[in-house]
């Protein structure tokens, strides 16, 4: 794909009216795959829909190609009605050099494979995960349920993390390996812990960020990162081990949807966005690492779209910890001319510091249901006096105008700053539309590299923003 048609990527990287969390990245060949869940738009519950797949050219991570549907959830036997959601699945090459799909279905604690022979065509399911005896795992007596698979497979051995640990069920330990065969289904190693939960005795290197669920695996050179949700659920964390069975060891916060932790723009301890559960991992791509997890739409945890950021390792292999942003794949500032969507907002506050998704009243992304509308348009909703809504960042040259793309009911203003508390750069006038309606005004912005905070100050019962665009 030449220069010429390149796009640049931006959060959340895939179309704005699709919801694929808990996001597995994987390069194949010349490009990146990416699986997970699939959400729908003002969901009653998580992963509503089929598995669908995405990928993109390893060198053009902006233009992301829609695979279709490589698995429905009536396609397992178990399942003939579709009853039953299809939760988080990882996919990983068996020694047959065939493809193979682990998930698991919502209402069951066994551990089903689908396979195919090429990264996104359509998956024919292959069987349950079980013992030698053919015991499903799962259905062992003393067994824990299946949930949220990692897999990662070496010659002809597959290892396959489950597990799921929330506060006050004494009976979850924590993330379990199990060994398989070269068949891909068969327990050559039965289960043991590799990352304690909350309500596990020995916690040891993992105390306060004990391990929730969204268990996934990746290597790097001679270490293996085991990437998870810890028990607070926003963080994405990882530990490390020589070995893919572990003893791993607690390492730090790779990132939270919250941005809980991150005191570039804020303290440290206050929420930059509204965050709930996370789940995702890291992948190499063109030189490259990123981190891949998700963010929380439409007021709900149901309505989920996947992001990623840029990462860099220190020398003795940790990861600081990184912030969300707009930018994402682009791995570079945005360029500042011209139209920007509202919906790839990054930071999202009031007056009142809220860490989770859900509380009536919140600013939030959403997108039009319009009848007949192929793809909704999204915007954000929600906005009243004193909510901040933060975007970066952006390479800013000969810059002299800023317009806001608004509509709704309110009166008061808009401020315009680069930084949460900073100066004020510029005031748009609102006023009561029922249209979107573009407010203009000059800004002084000398060249650079820039965040910018739009904070409405005065009484609105349903504002919305659809974009902003620097000339």
């Amino acid at each position: 794909m030449s220069e010429a048609v390149k796009r640049e990527a931006v959060n959340p990287y895939l179309p704005s009216w699709e919801y694929i969390p808990d996001g597995e990245p994987y390069v194949f060949g010349d490009r990146v795959y990416i699986y997970g869940s699939h959400d729908i738009f003002d969901g009653h519950v998580f992963c509503q829909g089929d598995y669908v797949c995405y990928s993109a050219p390893v060198d053009d991570l902006g233009n992301w190609r829609y695979e279709g549907v490589i698995y429905p959830k009536t396609a397992d036997p178990l399942n003939p009605d579709g009853s039953m959601c299809l939760y988080a699945p990882d996919v990983t090459v068996g020694p047959d050099g065939r493809y193979y799909l682990y998930y698991v279905l919502d209402k069951v604690g066994v551990t089903s494979v689908a396979v195919c022979d090429t990264p996104a065509g359509k998956y024919d399911f292959y069987g349950y995960v079980h013992y030698k005896d053919g015991t499903r795992l799962g259905d062992r007596e003393g067994d824990e349920p299946s949930f949220d698979p990692g897999v990662i497979t070496e010659g002809d051995k597959t290892y396959l993390y489950l597990g799921f640990a929330s506060r006050g069920d004494k009976s979850r330990s924590g993330s379990l390996l199990s060994v398989l065969g070269p068949d891909m289904l068969t327990i050559e190693e039965e289960p043991v812990l590799v990352a304690p939960g909350i309500e596990y005795p020995d916690k040891g290197s993992f105390e306060g960020h004990e391990f929730f669920e969204a268990s996934s695996i990746r290597k790097r050179g001679d270490t293996y990162y085991f990437i998870y949700s810890s028990i607070w659920m926003h963080e994405l964390c990882y530990a490390t081990s020589d070995s893919p069975k572990g003893p791993f060891t607690y390492k730090g916060v790779i990132i939270s949807n919250a941005d809980m932790g991150i005191d570039t723009y804020k303290k440290a301890d206050v929420p930059g966005m509204y965050g709930a559960n996370n789940h995702g991992s890291i992948v190499e791509i063109a030189g490259e690492w990123y981190i891949f997890y998700h963010r929380h739409t439409n007021g709900t945890w149901y309505s989920r779209q996947d992001c990623a950021e840029i990462i860099h390792f220190a020398e003795d292999g940790t990861i600081p910890q990184v912030e969300v942003t707009s930018q994402g794949l682009n791995a570079a500032p945005l360029t500042g001319r011209g139209e920007h969507l509202a919906y790839t907002v990054c930071n999202m506050f009031t007056n009142e510091p809220e860490v989770y998704i859900g509380k009536p009243g919140l600013p939030t992304v959403k997108e039009r249901l319009d009848e007949g509308m192929e793809h909704p348009e999204a915007f954000i909703t929600g906005i009243v006096d004193g909510v901040t809504l933060g975007f970066k960042y952006y390479k800013c040259e000969g810059i002299k105008s800023i317009t806001l793309e608004q509509r709704g009911y309110g009166n008061g203003v808009f401020e315009v700053r680069t930084s949460p508390d900073g100066e004020v750069l510029a005031t748009l006038p609102v006023e009561n539309r029922n249209i979107w309606t573009e407010l203009t005004a000059d800004i002084d912005l000398p060249d650079g590299v820039y965040a910018f905070y739009f904070t409405f100050v005065g009484g609105a019962s349903s504002l919305q923003l659809r974009s902003f665009t620097l000339k």
